[in-house]
């Protein structure tokens, strides 16, 4: 079976925990790059990792790489590319990102015009025609220029992937759900420990946290731009990726997360995205201030991403914020807390000097993921 190479773009720090899912699906990994995954896979790969990876931001097929340091070597190089191997006749192909860093080449709408000319020319010669009516199946193009070396993939998957499906309502700063995903795989939770979110809004770590403990796959309600590509995979390999996710649901399961948030309309937007996401019955969401934080049972997780005063007018009552939420948690004396900010100041008024933390670019935002671990659990009589 041919052997595809595909790129996975990710979250900047967050490339570990893609890895150790592509390696899961079975696949083989052939470089980790910051902020990306190249691996190796056959045609059915291109529906499973779309369908089932978390955290991923979108699945590219590699077509090329090569290295320009000039707009003529760029135009060369994107020409020489086996372009008639993934483009039909009829396709609607065009440049949808040019992303360049520390290259000589830097203007992304040049990129973009010159590599479309240099594509039409290679199509020309192979397909005998002189004028492309574009009006088939989508063919959006990515290219990375870093240094000299640039890298070229077709998207298969359209919409970026944290576009689950679920999320019609959200709240002022929502985390994106392919970050809370891989937020959550990072930490030791399992699906018969607590989770809590303290400051839930749109529900997007409670609901991907549902998404886990159900082995609910995240790409199951949408739509994918590869599965109009008949010319390069047949749609028997979207229905058998389909049928293995179903044959994979564990609903009928016990679960404790919960998810809290002051504002009364922003909890009723999450609960309304948890019944989009069909997790409604395994996570309990209420309204609540941080500074009632409390639970009975012991060895829980807080996951959460409180609010990071990027308003001006937002960041005097951060410091009130924080100091509530560390005071909250130091009553929860066995849990861990893991928390996602880019507030200078998030451990200083939380009382606690954090056990490890993270650079994590949340877009174009540094922000630390800060890990306050607790006592493990003691072990349970067989």
């Amino acid at each position: 079976m041919e052997k595809l190479e595909l790129i996975a773009p990710c979250h900047f720090g967050l490339e570990s925990v893609l890895k150790k899912e592509i390696l899961e699906l079975g696949y083989e990994i052939a470089q980790v790059e910051d902020g990306r995954i190249t691996f190796y896979g056959d045609r059915s790969a291109v529906c499973r990792a779309n369908i089932f990876l978390r955290t991923a931001e979108r699945i590219l097929l590699k077509v090329g790489s090569f290295p320009a340091k000039t707009f003529e070597e760029l135009f060369e190089g994107t020409k020489k590319l086996a372009w008639e191997e993934y483009i039909p006749r009829d396709g609607k192909f065009w440049i949808t990102k040019a992303a360049s860093v520390k290259s000589k080449l830097f203007s992304p709408s040049d990129i973009q015009s010159i590599m479309k000319k240099a594509i039409v020319e290679r199509l020309k010669v192979k397909y005998h025609k002189d004028w492309f009516e574009e009006n088939g199946s989508a063919y959006p193009i990515r290219v990375f220029l870093m240094k000299d070396a640039v890298t070229v993939g077709i998207d298969t998957s359209g919409t970026s992937l944290h576009k689950r499906g679920y999320r019609q309502r959200q709240s002022k700063a929502p985390i994106s759900e392919t970050l809370a995903a891989a937020l959550i795989l990072l930490t030791p939770w399992k699906r018969d420990r607590i989770l809590v979110d303290p400051f839930c809004g749109s529900g997007t770590f409670p609901i991907e946290a549902a998404l886990i403990a159900a082995n609910i796959a995240p790409g199951m309600n949408r739509s994918f731009t590869a599965e109009q590509w008949n010319n390069l995979i047949p749609k028997k390999d979207w229905y058998e990726a389909v049928d293995e996710a179903n044959d994979q649901i564990q609903e009928n399961i016990e679960t404790d997360i919960q998810g809290y948030d002051i504002d009364e309309d922003v909890i009723r937007a999450a609960r309304q995205n948890a019944q989009e996401a069909g997790v409604s019955h395994l996570i309990h969401l209420q309204q609540r201030a941080v500074k009632n934080l409390s639970h009975p049972k012991k060895y829980g997780f807080i996951v959460t991403n409180p609010p990071y005063g990027e308003r001006i007018e937002d960041r005097e009552s951060l410091p009130g914020i924080y100091r509530e939420f560390g005071e909250g948690f130091a009553r929860l004396d066995s849990w861990s807390a893991y928390m996602i900010t880019s507030y200078e100041d998030a451990e200083r008024y939380f009382g606690r000097k954090a056990d490890k933390n993270r650079k994590i670019y949340n877009g174009m935002i540094k922000t630390y993921y800060y890990q306050f671990l607790g006592p493990r659990p003691p072990r349970q009589k067989r």
